[in-house]
């Protein structure tokens, strides 16, 4: 089984550490756990093999009070003066791995795309957010008692922003003839603002905003210190008679995905874990552990492997039926396309062979080789077919002329099958950026044209011989006509009559 990817990982020359901290966290927290981080990373810096290492903190996913996040960018060296990005990644995660106060992750940026995520993401939607929260504690909990090689799970619905909830005794309200519409304005106005008019002067257009004194709000007991007007008696009547607060957590964000309600859960993927087989575990832990109403969808570039998979097929069918169609018309016969289509799949096989043996991954590089072959398969077998058609209209038997075509374009089938293999093999020896990509597409043209070399002079002969007996040339048709003509002539043209 040859596991699947959107694209192979590639030494960029640079990744990101993204440093997570705990909701509520300070700019000074957060600058000494990056302090020790820079620490942690220095020795590479003197060693040569990060060429520029630079820390932020914090960075606050554009949110300025937001200062539990950060980030370190670091530069490789050239890639003959160091290790393989991804080996020194793995060292990183583990020397920050034991960080208490904090979560630090390396990421590479991708390359098709750009993005700056983890590969694995999918969301959870629908419900509400207690159910959600429900769904993913199920889910996580399963994850992590049978993980594969799931790296950082991390969620982005997180029920640790301390919060106020205000519940109103709406009974009680009523009594004293106050509305809720009232307790929310007031509410607004004097824990936080509210725009209630404007005003004109010299030309320009002022707000005027109202808010209560902020001297007066530290504790849950100001609200005590808050009145509101009974529309029934004119009366000012505090609002702790019929407004209680309940302290409870919850989440500085509360995300959709689709218009939906939806949780992300995402995480890195260990070495030799593929994106195709993570996905596949994840779907088989919700098919065990959440109900059929959860909406599972995809995200980035987990979202971009279904898409592409999906696709590529699609367009992989495409190009063999357009070669078969172009192959019918041109030999007016649907039994030769037929013949000719069969090297597709032995080039096929010779490149997932190829694939197995690297253990690289079917993603978008090694789809377009796939279909590359599909033109460059094809190409042995017109050379065989199209030859035996001329000696079999030269008057040749069907076997005879089988087993000419076959012994005389073996040359041209070898030769033609080395110089493309031959083409392929710098992909291969390539180093350096993007060689990871260009790897995949040599493997690829070089096993599949290779297998489709070799195994063609066997199997096109003996398709040819099985199904093509009965054939004939595509100029077949109008040398009969000829012949016919040739043989009965027309009306306008009447035999001379016997002499008497």
């Amino acid at each position: 089984k040859i596991p699947g990817e959107f694209a192979p990982r590639e030494d960029r020359g640079a990744f990101f550490i993204f440093v997570s901290g705990p909701e509520g966290a300070t700019f000074s927290y957060m600058k000494d756990y990056m302090d020790e981080i820079e620490r942690r990373l220095t020795s590479y810096v003197d060693s040569g093999e990060f060429q520029r290492l630079l820390i932020r903190a914090p960075r606050g996913f554009g949110n300025a009070e937001t200062f539990n996040s950060a980030i370190a960018i670091v530069v490789l060296n050239d890639w003959s003066k160091r290790r393989g990005a991804f080996e020194i990644m793995k060292e990183v995660r583990g020397k920050l791995s034991d960080l208490p106060g904090v979560k630090a992750f390396p990421v590479m940026r991708q390359g098709l795309g750009g993005r700056l995520q983890k590969p694995l993401q999918f969301t959870i939607g629908g419900g509400t957010w207690e159910q959600l929260a429900e769904w993913r504690n199920t889910l996580v909990e399963a994850l992590e008692a049978d993980n594969p090689g799931l790296v950082g799970l991390d969620w982005d619905y997180k029920e640790t922003q301390p919060q106020l909830r205000v519940d109103i005794n709406y009974d009680r309200a009523a009594e004293l003839g106050v509305t809720v519409s009232n307790i929310g304005r007031t509410l607004q106005t004097m824990l936080g603002s509210r725009r209630v008019t404007t005003y004109i002067d010299q030309g320009e257009e002022y707000d005027v905003i109202l808010e209560g004194e902020r001297a007066g709000q530290r504790t849950p007991t100001s609200l005590q210190n808050i009145y509101v007007k009974s529309a029934r008696s004119d009366e000012l009547i505090p609002l702790s008679n019929f407004v209680s607060l309940r302290e409870e957590a919850g989440s500085t964000a509360l995300n959709r995905y689709n218009r939906i309600r939806a949780i992300t859960i995402e995480a890195n993927l260990a070495d030799g874990l593929a994106l195709g087989d993570a996905l596949a575990h994840v779907e088989a832990k919700i098919q065990e552990n959440l109900p059929p109403d959860a909406i599972i969808d995809y995200k980035g570039r987990s979202l971009d492997f279904k898409d592409t998979g999906q696709s590529i097929i699609f367009v992989f069918v495409l190009g063999i039926v357009v070669v078969f169609l172009v192959l019918a018309a041109q030999f007016e016969s649907w039994v030769h396309p037929l013949v000719i289509m069969l090297t597709v799949p032995l080039a096929i096989g010779g490149a997932l062979l190829g694939l197995w043996i690297i253990g690289g991954t079917l993603n978008i590089y090694s789809q377009i080789g796939l279909i590359m072959l599909v033109g460059l398969a094809a190409k042995n077998g017109i050379l065989i077919v199209e030859f035996a058609n001329q000696l079999r209209d030269d008057g040749m038997p069907f076997d005879e002329a089988l087993e000419e075509a076959s012994t005389i374009r073996l040359r041209p089938i070898i030769m033609t099958g080395i110089t493309t293999a031959a083409g392929s093999i710098p992909l291969i020896l390539s180093f350096g950026p993007g060689a990871e990509t260009r790897l995949v597409i040599g493997v690829v043209v070089l096993s599949g044209v290779l297998a489709a070399t070799v195994l063609t002079l066997y199997v096109v002969p003996a398709a040819y011989s099985l199904l093509a007996r009965r054939t004939g040339s595509p100029g077949d048709v109008a040398r009969q006509l000829e012949q016919e003509a040739a043989r009965k002539p027309s009306a306008a043209h009447p035999a001379p009559a016997p002499a008497e």
